[in-house]
């Protein structure tokens, strides 16, 4: 995923009071934390946080007082009747370095006639290069895979550089056999 360049202006004040004036004037507060750096206040326009927000693991290219810096959203709070976005977690990143991030799991492919695929684990553990998190890993599901078939997470496809950190063997997802199906199959087994 490419960085997502974004204005960032630093602030001085703090709390609630300031928090909404900013939210009024259509800016995000949000605060970047990391490699042993003062933990720095920021505010970002309302807009393009979020729009790049819509990624997951968004990587953003902020530009504060002239100075660049990279950093990756960690958590972003929203309210849950407005669905404003009300404060954004940074963490500062370097090219090349590894971040462990959380991505979800994509189905590709249809399960045998009668059968869903259950799905364990929506989304998974990677550790990846900070400018290199994909916004999704690929589980292939076969046409072939009859109901008690299970995928494991070695069965997901990974992107060069991309460490997955679940053991091979966990369960990712399950093929299970539908009403519908066991009715076919009642049927069949009749005539």
């Amino acid at each position: 995923m490419s960085e997502i360049k974004i204005s960032a202006t630093l602030r001085e004040n703090f709390g609630k009071g300031a928090a909404r004036k900013l939210r009024a004037a259509g800016q995000t507060p949000a605060v970047i934390y990391g490699h042993g750096n003062a933990t720095r206040h920021i505010s970002l326009p309302a807009h393009e946080v979020r729009l790049a927000l819509r990624h997951k693991n968004a990587l953003l290219e902020l530009n504060i007082a002239g100075k660049t810096e990279l950093v990756l959203v960690k958590m972003a709070s929203k309210d849950p009747v407005t669905q404003i976005i009300e404060h954004v977690d940074l963490v500062e990143v370097v090219k090349g370095e590894k971040v462990h991030v959380e991505v979800p799991v994509h189905l590709v492919g249809e399960p045998f006639s009668g059968t869903v695929v259950d799905l364990e684990h929506k989304a998974v553990s990677l550790e990846a290069e900070a400018t290199h998190v994909p916004e999704f890993v690929e589980l292939r599901i076969s046409k072939d895979a009859q109901a008690g078939h299970h995928y494991t997470a070695k069965d997901i496809t990974l992107p060069a550089g991309v460490k997955m950190e679940l053991p091979a063997n966990e369960l990712i997802a399950s093929v299970v056999e539908t009403k519908a199906g066991a009715a076919e199959a009642t049927e069949a087994a009749a005539e």
